[in-house]
């Protein structure tokens, strides 16, 4: 499911490939835009979305963690699990 959310998001082409490993810096060369990773606007939609997805809040020191869809998708859990509890 992030993996989809994150397509989503940065409106990627149908038959790009994005998977647990995918790097963010990786993506945002897909989108061919001047920057040398995915630009930070993007990848605040992409938090905002799965902020929306999944019902929690991503705090600012969390997401600069985030380097690879995997690692969202762990933060993720860990925010659920932490909603829950």
């Amino acid at each position: 499911m992030v993996c989809d959310i994150v397509k989503k998001q940065l409106v990627l082409p149908e038959d790009t490939s994005v998977t647990a490993q995918s790097t963010f810096s990786a993506l945002g060369r897909i989108l061919s835009t001047p920057y040398s990773s995915l630009p930070i606007a993007s990848f605040v939609e992409i938090v905002m979305g799965l902020e929306e997805a999944f019902g929690i809040t991503v705090e600012e020191d969390n997401a600069h963690s985030i380097t690879t869809v995997q690692d969202a998708a762990d933060l993720i859990e860990k925010l659920v699990e932490a909603k829950t509890t």
